[in-house]
């Protein structure tokens, strides 16, 4: 169950550039131990760059909803604990040469890093914690 998103918390991370957004999205990944994916009747939603083809993934449903407009309106958030996002789709993604298009926003593109990168990050910001 994700966490309740507040309007000023949404809309604060909304106005934040593409690094800090990633920076928001491991955050609230290592706090809330999810991240979210839009799929539809065809599974999961991919973006294509100039050079990769990316799954995007953000911190909160409503983020992921607030992206699914025009050709993406038939997609709904899925929710992806941390744990199987690690143990499953890291690789998974890696073994397809998939990257990471993390937390676009309908205004911005998100930074595209491979998934291993993402993980790495993770275990950064857990160890922090300690």
């Amino acid at each position: 169950m994700s966490y309740e998103l507040t309007d000023t918390e949404r809309n604060a991370a909304l106005q934040l550039n593409a690094d800090y957004r990633y920076d928001h999205f491991i955050s609230k990944l290592v706090e809330h131990e999810e991240l979210f994916v839009l799929t539809d009747e065809h599974g999961v939603m991919m973006l294509t760059t100039e050079d990769e083809d990316c799954i995007p993934v953000w911190p909160h449903p409503e983020y992921a909803q607030a992206w699914a407009e025009g050709e993406w309106a038939e997609c709904k958030p899925q929710s992806i604990t941390l744990k199987v996002w690690l143990e499953r789709w890291v690789e998974g993604m890696e073994q397809d040469e998939l990257c990471v298009a993390v937390f676009p926003t309908p205004d911005q593109e998100g930074i595209v890093l491979e998934p291993a990168d993402v993980a790495d990050a993770v275990a950064q910001k857990q160890a922090k914690r300690g």
